[in-house]
């Protein structure tokens, strides 16, 4: 191969790379829609905390889970622009589902309850039916926020419900 041919060939295959590795720093589609942000639910970095509860139970379709069925609950923490907020999640679990998801609010002022019951009041749809393994909410009803403290119990609650 000539040394000209063989560069070009170099510097696609470089150029490919890079593509790719651009392309895994792209955020994981979720179903919610970005540029419908409201400056009050700018997403941030946020500490994790929680406790959780579990009530065994077992399932009866004999399917093979990563999960033990049950209700397991933990509180989520994300960043507001007014500090530190906490959001409450309760899931009911049968075979890696979710079956039922209670929400409950911890607002420190009007806004945060505003977004979080928005968030409350739409996650049941989002979520019931689905595999724990799946769940990824970035936007509901109106709250981006709130979803990052909902995913955080979320991730402590598959730890828990190994």
């Amino acid at each position: 191969m000539r040394p000209s041919v063989r560069k070009g060939v170099y510097a696609g295959m470089a150029g490919l790379s890079l593509v790719g590795a651009v392309a895994g720093c792209a955020p994981a589609a979720s179903g919610g829609d970005p540029a419908n942000t409201s400056a009050a639910e700018t997403p941030a970095a946020a500490p994790t905390t929680g406790t959780s509860s579990t009530s065994m139970a077992t399932t009866g379709s004999g399917g093979a889970s990563a999960y033990k069925d049950g209700t397991y609950s933990a509180d989520g923490n994300y960043v507001s622009p007014n500090g530190t907020e906490t959001v409450g999640v309760e899931l009911t679990l049968a075979a890696g589902k979710v079956t039922d998801v209670q929400i409950t609010t911890h607002p420190s002022n009007p806004n945060t309850r505003k977004f979080q019951g928005e968030f409350a009041g739409g996650i049941a749809g989002q979520i019931v039916g689905k595999d724990i393994d799946g769940l990824n909410v970035s936007k509901v009803a109106g709250s981006s926020l709130t979803s990052g403290g909902f995913n955080d119990a979320v991730e402590q609650i598959k730890s828990e419900a190994k």
